[in-house]
C-alpha cells in the first residue's frame, strides 16, 4: 500500500505545502491503535521519573495491608 493510498478512518492534516501534520483517527474504527499511541505517550512522559523496583513496590503494598489490618 502506498503512503498515497486511503485507510479508512484515518484522515491527514497538511500544511500549505502538502506535507502531512497531523492525523485524525475514527475512534470507533482504531480504537486499539490509539490505546497503543496513548500507551507509548505516556511512557515518554513519564521517562524522566524516578523508577521504582518491583521489590520496592511489593514492600509498599504489603505495608499498607498491614497498617489496614492493624
Amino acid at each position: 500500500m502506498g503512503a498515497s493510498a486511503a485507510i479508512k478512518g484515518v484522515r491527514y492534516l497538511v500544511d500549505e505545502a502538502g506535507q502531512r501534520t497531523g492525523v485524525i483517527l475514527d475512534l470507533r474504527r482504531h480504537r486499539r491503535l490509539w490505546e497503543d499511541i496513548l500507551d507509548r505517550l505516556t511512557i515518554e512522559a513519564r521517562r524522566p521519573e524516578p523508577r521504582v523496583s518491583l521489590e520496592q513496590v511489593r514492600r509498599r503494598l504489603n505495608g499498607r495491608h498491614a497498617k489496614r489490618g492493624a
